[in-house]
């Protein structure tokens, strides 16, 4: 894609709507659909990182309650021709075509590389990649299982819902609080899984979510990762003009 003059790329991560409350979490939402206002003007594409929402699951004709200003605002922006991209996070991983069909939303399951203004990007989550970890990868595995979800759908969703939203918020990762704290590049797990890719091929950017942290660390020389915090403490997003990528905070000061 040759990104128009005037116009961005847009980039953001881990909003957890609908944590720790559904009432809560409103301000948060309200401010992110103000921002999605803002950036719809010179968008030339928008990409949703994950976690977007703190619990989603589709059912086959129900989908959780909720999130209508989210969901009325990338309608309305993907309806005017501007291409939103959705990954999903280790919150929201089990979507099966509601964005798709309702939205027009392509969803994506794994890290993708895109290609703009003839830089190259790797673009997902970033949950269970790099070293260690293993429990989570484990977990993910039996999550991501066709038979778990095939039993899980079995649960009404009153139950089924509330006892994943239970769980989540039981998750300290969504707080934003002890676990994100900036390790040290060594023991950066995604840093790590970024430069293993550099050993094999070039990448201008590696774009990820996940660790609830807004992070621009050069790899090299032509090389860099960005983490895009979060909407919970940081309000941060990424935004890339055709040339540079860099993580601001809305609204700016």
């Amino acid at each position: 894609m040759n990104i128009p003059e005037g116009k961005k790329i847009y980039f953001a991560s881990d909003n957890h709507l609908g944590a720790p409350t559904a009432e809560a979490s409103r301000p948060r939402e309200q401010k992110f659909v103000a921002w999605l206002d803002t950036i719809k003007s010179d968008a030339a594409a928008i990409f949703l990182l994950g976690d977007l929402f703190d619990f989603w699951f589709e059912y086959k004709t129900v989908v959780p309650k909720g999130f209508t200003r989210t969901l009325g605002k990338l309608a309305e922006i993907s309806d005017s021709g501007i291409p939103i991209y959705f990954f999903v996070g280790n919150h929201d991983l089990w979507m099966n075509g509601y964005f798709e069909e309702e939205l027009g939303i392509p969803v994506y399951h794994k890290p993708q590389e895109f290609t703009f203004n003839n830089k190259t990007f790797l673009i997902g989550h970033g949950d269970g990649l790099g070293p260690g970890d293993t429990g989570y990868k484990r977990m993910k595995k039996l999550f991501t299982n066709p038979f778990s979800k095939w039993l899980f759908r079995w649960l009404h969703p009153d139950i089924g819902v509330k006892l994943a939203q239970y769980m989540s918020v039981k998750n300290k990762l969504i707080s934003g609080d002890e676990d994100a704290k900036f390790l040290g590049e060594a023991n950066e797990w995604l840093v790590q899984y970024c430069k293993r890719k550099l050993e094999t091929k070039h990448t201008d950017f590696f774009v990820f979510g996940h660790r609830h942290l807004p992070l621009e660390i050069n790899l090299n020389k032509h090389s860099k990762y960005i983490n895009l915090g979060d909407w919970i403490h940081y309000y941060t997003y990424g935004v890339f003009d055709g040339n540079h990528l860099i993580v601001k905070k809305y609204p700016e000061h």
